[in-house]
């Protein structure tokens, strides 16, 4: 995909088929590049919209695999993760309202990782190689158009 346009919603588009590779979302707007939607290519293989949602947010995260370790409940977002829960490493997480978007750095930047409610027993559940994650933010929001 070269350039696209999100006319309404809000969206999640894969890198690779089948929902796999890098993860990126993408909101109403104009996308001319893939540097516009913080895309590591331009390379768009699957996507899948995000339901529209007007509930409370409310996570659970973990710095260990199935729920252990030091843990802390969010319902905002968080721009500075080690700031805040004093790690950088989130093993486990436990979504129990709303739509919620990991960033592997701080202030929402690098690869990003869509978590719908649910549990995430290990960091490769929603995507990463590592449990490294520096910033969450509350997905707070359509028709996707791709341009060859």
């Amino acid at each position: 995909m070269k350039t696209g346009t999100s006319r309404s919603g809000c969206w999640v588009a894969y890198e690779k088929p089948n929902y796999g590779g890098y993860q990126y979302m993408l909101h109403k707007g104009e996308y001319p590049d893939y540097q516009r939607w913080a895309g590591f290519n331009d390379c768009i293989r699957s996507c899948r919209m995000v339901p529209p949602y007007n509930g409370n947010y409310r996570m659970k995260i973990f710095e260990r695999s199935d729920f252990g370790g030091q843990n802390l409940e969010l319902m905002d977002d968080c721009p500075d993760l080690h700031e805040r829960f004093h790690t950088r490493d989130i093993s486990s997480v436990n979504v129990m309202e709303g739509y919620w978007m990991l960033h592997e750095h701080p202030n929402y930047r690098g690869r990003q990782y869509f978590l719908r409610p649910g549990e995430y027993r290990r960091h490769s559940e929603w995507g990463s190689t590592t449990p490294t994650i520096g910033s969450l933010r509350r997905n707070r929001s359509s028709f996707f158009e791709v341009h060859y």
